[in-house]
């Protein structure tokens, strides 16, 4: 078996890279990546793609989405203090080496493995080809975010620091209906959910949703609009261009989930979405004009709809917010792994991500025992 690195996915097909992705995750599906680098989303803003294949005879068995990163921007797992701490010591945090996904704090795997290759065996020879990499880059760190169960099961029995987060997101317990839905929940806060989807009614709010089959250039330019406003008023940078938006619709036509609202025929909002075989996965929102309950409507609770319509077993609506507890969403560990050169931060950094650990815990566990809309719940 051989390893190498790519600097574009336009190296390999579609189809080589996509038979290592198992369950149609969106995120790391052959098209998405290459369009981001097609479209202007990454070196621009300090991603730089470092991807690793392994090979058997030629064949692609396994590889990891990777990038040379020389800000930690994007990337939903804070390690600015790690930063700090190296700058204070006087050496250098970037660049790094970040296997993630470009802009999107979603689970899924980034081991990706074909299913007639030997899994422990591949995860290792790539484990052993990133860190010869970052060493020869002369780089401070691999950082592996958002990792799902078996990735994470493979780095912790790998020694290598195992960081938790959570984020809040919802199950599907078997839900018939949006109102099947709310029986579980305590009386007021059912109430509540009622009042605001009521609220949105009464406003003269209509909702509807697109597929990205169904979208089309003028409708692309109205949910831009949208998009880009979310970050002039937050004062951020819209990194996904129009291209790009319109590049992922055309290539996974039935995995772009797009909510739109209108009021009095005109569009006044709009909620981006994903969705694989199994999970909902929230991305953006933007409005033109200010509604009363119209983002938990657009955001939250048309996700829901679809997800019980559609038989989706999750939904997760993106990072933050804890205003998602009471209306569903609990909050649900997620995790990252690390791999650290330089061994006097790595030993550091081990320690401060287990003594993070039991403080994740304590607070997931009393978000769940205090806030919970809920009538009955369980601690991690």
């Amino acid at each position: 078996m051989q390893t190498r690195i790519i600097g574009s996915l336009r190296e390999i097909t579609a189809a080589n890279w996509d038979r290592l992705n198992g369950d149609d995750h969106p995120f790391v599906q052959h098209a998405f990546l290459l369009a981001l680098e097609q479209h202007r989303c990454l070196k621009e803003y300090g991603w730089y793609p470092q991807h690793l294949l392994l090979e058997d005879h030629g064949k692609i068995i396994a590889a990891m989405p990777m990038y040379l990163k020389d800000n930690s921007y994007g990337e939903f797992i804070f390690d600015w203090s790690w930063a700090l701490a190296y700058q204070r010591a006087g050496m250098p945090y970037y660049p790094k080496l970040v296997c993630s996904i470009p802009y999107t704090p979603a689970t899924g795997p980034r081991l990706l493995i074909a299913r007639d290759a030997d899994y422990t065996r591949s995860a290792r020879t790539l484990l052993s080809a990133a860190t010869q990499h970052a060493q020869q880059l002369q780089t401070s760190s691999i950082h592996w975010l958002f990792t799902d169960p078996r990735d994470t099961d493979f780095f912790q029995s790998q020694q290598l620091p195992v960081r938790l987060s959570y984020q809040f997101q919802w199950e599907n317990h078997g839900y018939t209906s949006f109102d099947h839905f709310l029986e579980d929940f305590s009386a007021d806060k059912r109430k509540k959910i009622k009042r605001e989807r009521r609220r949105v009614v009464e406003q003269d709010i209509h909702l509807e949703i697109r597929h990205g089959d169904e979208m089309t250039e003028e409708l692309w330019s109205i949910y831009y609009q949208f998009y880009c406003d979310t970050f002039a008023r937050k004062s951020g940078m819209p990194t996904l261009s129009l291209d790009f938006f319109k590049a992922v619709g055309d290539a996974l036509p039935r995995q772009v989930v797009v909510v739109f609202a209108l009021h009095s025929s005109k569009y006044v909002a709009s909620a981006f979405n994903y969705r694989s075989a199994t999970t909902l996965y929230g991305r953006h929102w933007g409005c033109a004009e200010e509604y009363h309950s119209l983002h938990f409507e657009a955001c939250y609770y048309q996700g829901l709809d679809y997800c019980i319509a559609n038989n989706l077993h999750r939904f997760e609506p993106g990072a933050q917010g804890e205003h998602k507890l009471s209306r569903g969403f609990l909050p649900t560990l997620t995790r990252s792994a690390h791999w650290i050169d330089q061994p006097q931060f790595r030993s550091a950094i081990t320690q401060f991500v287990q003594r993070e650990q039991h403080a994740v815990e304590a607070e997931v566990n009393l978000l769940l025992s205090e806030h919970s809309p809920f009538k009955s719940i369980t601690s991690v």
